[in-house]
């Protein structure tokens, strides 16, 4: 999973980074509201941290300036922890709101479930045709049987989901996997997206030729 970080307190940002990268996260950071802003926009992630009192633009403004391009997830990490704070942080397109200090395990059960929910699911499990797939322990199974996915199989799965009914192309799928690698050509992405439907079954994810692939539920 993808998580973008915005906070400017560099001791909170480091532990939250160390912390969420030792629990599996992948994780990138932003030390102001202008560039947390920017990378939001720009990049594909899973669940958006933000911070509210922030140098350049405030978590406000960054929540309202990703809400007109984006519907990734937001939690607003904040030590503002009045009902009005509360109120325009949800108004502002907040999906969560969590006040400092806080459990580091409540923070990581805050962030599975704002995962859970952008998969549209209310459960750990979620069926797709004769797939199934346990979003906890990560397993895959297709008629009762398990599927052996690598990682980058898997994390392609739950990508192609999040992202149902629309065309992914190789550019969007490269910006979600393979986002700290310099070079990954097309062929590594096409080799890991012909494994996967070979496994899953080349009905459940479509291949548009020249155009990318597509989950329809």
């Amino acid at each position: 999973m993808n998580l973008l970080i915005i906070e400017d307190d560099e001791d909170i940002l480091s532990f939250l980074k160390r912390g969420l990268e030792e629990e599996g996260y992948n994780v990138e950071i932003a030390e102001n509201g202008e560039i947390g802003e920017y990378k939001a926009i720009e990049n594909i992630y899973d669940v958006i941290i933000v911070d509210w009192m922030l140098p350049e633009m405030s978590g406000i403004e960054v929540i309202n300036s990703i809400r007109k391009n984006k519907n990734t997830p937001i939690l607003m990490l904040t030590a503002k922890g009045t009902l009005n704070n509360k109120t325009e942080a949800f108004k502002s397109g907040a999906d969560d709101y969590l006040v400092k200090p806080f459990e580091f395990g409540e923070l990581v059960l805050r962030i599975e479930a704002l995962y859970r929910r952008s998969l549209n699911i209310g459960k750990n499990i979620l069926k797709i045709k004769d797939l199934e797939i346990d979003i906890e322990s990560k397993n895959v199974k297709k008629n009762s049987e398990y599927i052996k996915l690598n990682n980058k199989e898997y994390e392609l799965l739950l990508f192609m989901i999040k992202n149902k009914n629309q065309i992914l192309s190789n550019d969007m799928i490269k910006e979600y996997l393979w986002k700290d690698t310099e070079y990954i050509n097309n062929n590594v992405i096409a080799v890991t997206m012909y494994n996967l439907r070979k496994k899953i079954g080349k009905d459940i994810i479509t291949n548009i030729k020249k155009v990318g692939y597509k989950l329809e539920i």
